[in-house]
């Protein structure tokens, strides 16, 4: 088989590797790694989807992955990549955050037995005893080291406090201590964490005498240089109730065309052949891989049947009959009562949330970019009532793609 170190190269996953000859040569046999993610919130964000799919690489490469929901290290809250500290939640949101976040992701990975671990870092962190802890761990650790670290560096002009000062030494001790119990010799991360990953590796030799290793994945941005996961509306979540599958899938196939090649290397897992076939699409036909991505994409999230699903709204509404509307297009319900009456169009787009202001919307309206059943409206205050229903509801659109499906009650 593949060594899985050449898959994460060839698809772009690699920034940074501790060594590489002898990451490739341990990865020759089946070797333990681990991820870890902080349950700051409900649901991961399309932004937490590169390390998810590291860590199915390597299970399809016969290794076995722990997902690590930090229930103990978001108590403290890691300043990596932040310019403030983060907010402190309490450990009862923290536990109902690692529920959602454990559903998610046995969606991409196998927990069966043997297959794959799920832990989370309270059930050793919570437990230290402080004073052991400095005794035992933090003299391992140099002062003026931490504070040469990117994350620690960049907060220092802004103001680092020391709970946030204790996450490296948190970050490390759960590096051995999953050394320790699970034979664990790789941990992966965002490039943000390399310093925590390091000072992880750097105490396991301390203590056990033993080398292990970290690899770190590249900050990803879009071509326009939006962060991975953001739109106009907010985050792109993995959770189907707070972003639809159709809105999921819309978001890959509206993606900037020189990112479609990258994407569909790093978020979906076509052969690489079929992905180079795809990036050489010119012209028009680009929208064949887009849609390719959104496909696969909202497959692995959300399951086939919700994929099909939502492809199928897509192409009813950007084909040639771009009146129809599927069931898989965002639905915003009002009150019979109050569309009998009828509503000016600008204060209906806010309404929805097709556009954020009622400003905006009186903008997109006079510039042409606001369409009822698909047809453009004229004027900003144009009444849209229940007279304008077609088949029970009101199709609005904003601009080129953005949907919504008006239905009374």
């Amino acid at each position: 088989m593949e060594n899985v170190l050449d898959i994460f190269e060839e698809r772009g996953f690699v920034e940074q590797v501790t060594d590489r000859f002898l990451v490739s040569r341990m990865l020759e046999k089946r070797v333990t790694c681990y991820i870890g993610f902080d349950p700051t919130a409900r649901s991961f964000h399309a932004g937490s989807l590169l390390p998810i799919m590291a860590l199915v690489h390597m299970q399809r490469s016969g290794h076995r992955p722990i997902a690590v929901i930090g229930g103990g290290t978001a108590l403290v809250g890691d300043p990596s990549g932040k310019t403030e500290m983060r907010p402190i939640i309490t450990r009862e949101e923290i536990r109902e955050n690692a529920v959602c976040l454990k559903e998610q992701l046995a969606r991409f990975i196998d927990f069966g037995e043997g297959k794959a671990i799920m832990v989370d870092n309270a059930e050793w962190l919570t437990r230290l005893n402080y004073i052991d802890f400095l005794r035992d761990i933090g003299r391992h650790f140099s002062v003026n080291r931490m504070l040469s670290a990117e994350s620690y560096r960049a907060r220092l002009e802004t103001g680092l406090n020391f709970i946030e000062f204790n996450y490296m030494l948190l970050q490390a001790y759960d590096f051995w201590h999953l050394f320790k119990h699970y034979d664990c010799r790789l941990q992966m991360g965002g490039n943000d964490q390399w310093g925590n990953i390091l000072a992880g590796a750097d105490l396991t030799r301390r203590m056990e005498g033993e080398i292990i290793h970290g690899l770190t994945f590249p900050l990803l941005t879009t071509s326009s240089g939006i962060k991975m996961g953001k739109t106009h509306k907010g985050a792109i979540w993995l959770d189907p109730e707070m972003t639809s599958p159709y809105e999921y899938y819309q978001y890959w196939i509206n993606q900037d065309d020189p990112d479609i090649g990258r994407f569909l290397s790093l978020f979906t897992l076509l052969p690489m052949d079929e992905i180079q076939r795809l990036r050489r699409l010119q012209g028009s036909d680009i929208r064949k891989a887009k849609e390719v991505l959104a496909y696969e994409a909202t497959r692995l999230c959300h399951g086939k049947a919700a994929a099909d699903q939502a492809q199928k709204a897509s192409r009813e509404l950007f084909g040639p009959d771009a009146s129809a509307a599927s069931e898989s297009v965002p639905v915003y319900r009002i009150s019979r009562g109050g569309l009998e009456s009828g509503i000016p169009s600008y204060i209906l787009f806010e309404d929805t949330g097709l556009c954020k202001t009622r400003s905006e919307a009186r903008r997109l309206i006079a510039q042409g970019g606001g369409y009822l059943n698909g047809q453009k409206i004229k004027t900003f205050d144009q009444l849209i009532s229940a007279k304008d229903m077609e088949d029970h509801s009101l199709l609005l659109r904003a601009g080129k793609k953005r949907y919504m499906k008006v239905i009374p009650h």
